[in-house]
């Protein structure tokens, strides 16, 4: 039953995380907006920029049609995938929409995969969001880089060519950490 002043369709939760074993990257978003949550896929909607630029900079041509097909290609090259909040009531798809926001359980995720050494968050709102409900949390210093990029989402107005140099960063960490995945294996 509805209660009063509560608006229909505002409750969101959002995905497992993608990440495996191998991951060294980890990417963030704040929380997956309304065509992605209907899609049930990491950056659904059809004009976020995400997979085009994960493929452009990893060496990957044109992003496979198969969703199932591009979350292989992301873990393949040691990338993981989850957002910030595990849940929180938003009305669309805004991060400055959200209200009451529940964070992700971190400090379990870094315990389990040990090897993220990079944390890339999706936009400045999952930076914002990850300082604010998530750092004072972790028990202790976590020795991981952490950096922000320009959001893929259509609402962050930029040019592919733009967001593709913001990233950059991205490449030359999954270059690095190709580089010590290597050496630890020598």
């Amino acid at each position: 039953m509805q209660q009063f002043g509560e608006v229909p369709g505002t409750s969101k939760v959002g995905f497992a995380p993608q990440i495996d074993g191998s991951s060294r990257l980890l990417i963030l978003g704040s929380m997956p907006g309304d065509a992605s949550l209907r899609a049930g896929q990491y950056y659904g909607h059809p004009r976020n920029m995400f997979w085009r630029l994960l493929y452009a900079l990893l060496e990957g041509g044109e992003p496979d049609p198969d969703y199932e097909a591009r979350l292989r290609f992301a873990l393949s090259r040691g990338v993981a995938l989850w957002d910030v909040l595990q849940s929180c009531e938003r009305q669309g798809s805004l991060d400055s929409a959200i209200r009451r926001p529940v964070a992700q359980a971190f400090e379990e995720l870094y315990l389990r995969y040990p090897r993220l050494d990079y944390v890339f968050f999706n936009g400045s709102a999952a930076a914002e969001l990850y300082r604010k409900h998530v750092r004072g949390t972790l028990t202790e210093p976590d020795g991981r880089t952490y950096r922000t990029l320009p959001s893929s989402s259509p609402a962050r107005a930029m040019s592919f060519e733009a967001k593709l140099e913001a990233w950059s960063g991205l490449r030359e960490a999954w270059e690095e950490s190709l580089g010590s995945s290597e050496r630890a294996r020598e």
